[in-house]
């Protein structure tokens, strides 16, 4: 009953000076929402980019240069991964087959029309091991086209419209760069890609073709490899490192100029990079949310010393020293229960926006309801008004009645 008392007179309180107690509330809600937000987007890029890898397949190992001694890939760097390489661990037992990458950016051009977009040169076996690539009309390149670098070239959705609008594409010709290429293929819309790089957008060669006709290199950025058995992944991503640093003449580990990752191990370097992301900028909100609750202490000691009459009065009326306490704690974590509410209902509808916008730039984003965040935010709210209530009601508690009657 008496905790009830002092509820009804904390809400009083709060509703006289609404004002002030709205721009102490403006600082939990802020840290409220930036928790919500970052547990709903760290959950949403999380599920992005683990759904763009998983979309390769469980039954693949990619292989990528490296600069010696580092743990990042480096291949402008490093130009040591051969198309001879691919060949060799095509030959291991459990490797169905392999197709290599290479990325460069050149201006399309059709007409009067004309874009500067990606050129993603790949081996023939891209179209079957990369499982979002689907023909919306056309053909793929085959590997007798890769093998005499011809001049051939599937497109993108996205950028066949640029280039085409509604006329058809395939058997036309356009210039890439300067050279001129026979559009085979048109691919049905993907979506976006986690990298950012939009593969509607891109335009597809053989891989020869873009290293001997565009480039001038030897060397690719990554391989890709079909396994037959996927339980032999680890096995098999052994056995390709063993003979790349036989081809390679690298004794020393260290030294590898390559990296060989299964999907698992994608997926784990996901979730430490992601995790360790999610929890800095937690720690960056949090600090505002503290912030937020000394806010709340000073203004509740600024309170109590305005209200010091008030308080000498209630305990001369009988009212107890946790009767007032209570009042002052009730008041505090009512600030904070309105700032988690209001810091919510923000929080979700920015994280809401963002997975929209994500959306608008062509990105597999879904919002994610954030019930981590909610929770946790609002266990976090909470102790905030107990801790930073606690010594202002505690202040308020030992005033003496007769002294703070006399206060003006």
């Amino acid at each position: 009953m008496r905790v009830l008392i002092a509820f009804q007179l904390a809400l009083h309180s709060l509703r006289l000076n609404l004002v002030r107690t709205s721009l102490t509330v403006l600082g939990v809600v802020i840290g409220v929402a930036a928790i919500v937000i970052v547990f709903s987007a760290g959950d949403g890029i999380s599920r992005l980019i683990s759904g763009e890898i998983e979309s390769y397949g469980t039954n693949v190992v990619q292989t990528e240069s490296k600069t010696p001694g580092k743990n990042s890939a480096s291949s402008a760097e490093v130009t040591t991964l051969k198309l001879a390489d691919m060949e060799a661990i095509n030959k291991l037992d459990n490797v169905v087959s392999s197709y290599a990458a290479s990325l460069c950016q050149q201006k399309m051009s059709y007409g009067s029309e004309s874009k500067k977009s990606f050129v993603f040169g790949v081996s023939a076996p891209y179209a079957q091991i990369d499982t979002k690539t689907k023909l919306a009309s056309g053909s793929f390149f085959t590997e007798e086209d890769d093998r005499s670098q011809a001049m051939v070239v599937v497109l993108g959705a996205t950028l066949k419209e640029n280039l085409f609008g509604e006329q058809e594409a395939v058997g036309n010709f356009i210039k890439v760069g300067t050279k001129k290429f026979q559009v085979i293929g048109v691919l049905a819309e993907q979506g976006g890609n986690t990298t950012f790089l939009n593969f509607d957008e891109m335009a597809y060669i053989p891989i020869k073709t873009l290293h001997k006709r565009i480039l001038g290199i030897d060397y690719a950025m990554y391989f890709m490899h079909q396994l037959r058995d996927v339980s032999r992944a680890e096995e098999t991503a052994e056995e390709i490192r063993a003979l790349l640093r036989e081809r390679h003449e690298i004794s020393n580990p260290e030294k590898d100029d390559f990296r060989v990752s299964t999907m698992a191990e994608m997926l784990d370097t996901l979730g430490i990079v992601t995790d360790a992301v999610t929890y800095l900028l937690l720690a960056i909100v949090l600090i505002s949310l503290l912030v937020g609750g000394v806010g709340i202490m000073n203004i509740m000691y600024v309170t109590v010393t305005e209200r010091t009459p008030e308080i000498g009065l209630r305990k001369a009326m009988g009212a107890t020293a946790q009767d007032v306490a209570w009042q002052f704690l009730i008041e505090s974590l009512l600030i904070t229960f309105w700032g988690w509410l209001l810091g919510t209902v923000f929080g979700i509808l920015a994280s809401y926006g963002l997975s929209l916008l994500a959306q608008a730039f062509n990105l597999n984003w879904h919002f994610l309801f954030p019930w981590q965040g909610i929770a946790f935010s609002l266990l976090f709210s909470l102790i905030c008004g107990l801790l930073f209530g606690y010594r202002p009601a505690k202040q308020a508690a030992k005033l003496d009645p007769v002294s703070a009657l006399r206060v003006e």
